[in-house]
């Protein structure tokens, strides 16, 4: 099984992915490379986006830009502290270069030895700076790196269905707080997911003192939602924008049957009011557009 196999088969890629038919032949001739088949295929598959909120692949539009801040960063690094940055930088024979990043600020990099095929990747991190060789090309990496997500939320015991991929596409961004009503907060979010439903789970945590925060999608509605306690009790969802309508209906009544009222609905996107609640203990009051 190819790397990409692997990938493919832990993260189904989207029906319609975003960007996927872009020209890579430009960004080849920036960086003076030709690049990897099994990268241009991957992109090709899933297009734009981010694999579980932390990994990415760069698009042909914004690689080889990335690649001349970086790089030049790496190379000041270098100069003031050479063991820090123990492999040469592209334009340098051998040198490297990126390819993608992570949520930490990372960066997933290819060491350009060889025939681009041949290539193998190395994941600097920022945290601890240092440079983590794979031994393997770019899907296979990050097939390798979700699928320790996965076995990290086992070892957690987060209620979590495996990795999953968003497209880069447009959306709303809106924060709902809510009152606290008489059922607890397991009922609740019950309630939520089943009004919602299918959804897929994507992990959360629990402070000590019982604060939460819970993650799903609601599919294919590709719509996010966390629901917590954590920082208010309150309900932040993201959505396209032509789903505004049919959001405003579904969520208002499963926060009703949820026994809980709306206090206020905030759109961070426009950073006005989404939408303007008056009255009623049901979560569905009267809703007029901010």
């Amino acid at each position: 099984m190819t790397g990409l196999d692997r990938l493919l088969a832990l993260v189904p890629p989207p029906a319609s992915p975003v960007g996927a038919d872009a020209d890579w032949s430009r960004t080849e001739r920036q960086l003076g490379l030709a690049l990897p088949t099994d990268f241009t295929r991957t992109v090709r598959r899933y297009g734009d986006g981010v694999f579980c909120d932390d990994l990415y692949m760069y698009s042909p539009h914004h690689m080889a830009e990335i690649n001349l801040g970086l790089l030049a960063g790496w190379s000041d690094m270098r100069e003031q502290w050479p063991e820090e940055v123990p492999y040469p930088l592209h334009p340098e024979p051998g040198g490297l270069v990126v390819w993608g990043g992570d949520s930490a600020g990372g960066a997933l990099c290819w060491i350009t030895e060889g025939e681009p095929d041949d290539w193998e990747t190395v994941h600097w991190q920022q945290r601890d700076g240092e440079f983590t060789p794979a031994g393997c090309g770019a899907p296979e990496l990050l097939a390798r790196l979700l699928e320790r997500r996965v076995a990290e939320a086992a070892e957690d015991c987060e209620e979590f269905d495996g990795p999953w991929f968003t497209p880069l596409r447009e959306r709303v961004h809106v924060c709902l707080r809510l009152t606290e009503g008489p059922l607890p907060y397991a009922e609740r979010l019950r309630l939520l997911r089943e009004r919602l439903a299918p959804v897929q789970l994507r992990g959360g945590w629990a402070n000590p003192d019982g604060a939460r925060q819970d993650h799903f999608a609601a599919t294919p509605s590709l719509w996010e939602i966390t629901y917590e306690t954590a920082y208010g009790h309150q309900i932040r969802i993201t959505y396209p924008p032509a789903e505004e309508e049919r959001v405003r209906t579904e969520l208002l009544a499963a926060v009703g049957a949820m026994g809980c009222s709306v206090e206020s609905g905030l759109s961070l996107d426009r950073a006005t009011e989404w939408p303007e609640f008056a009255g009623g203990g049901s979560g569905t009051g009267t809703a007029a557009k901010g």
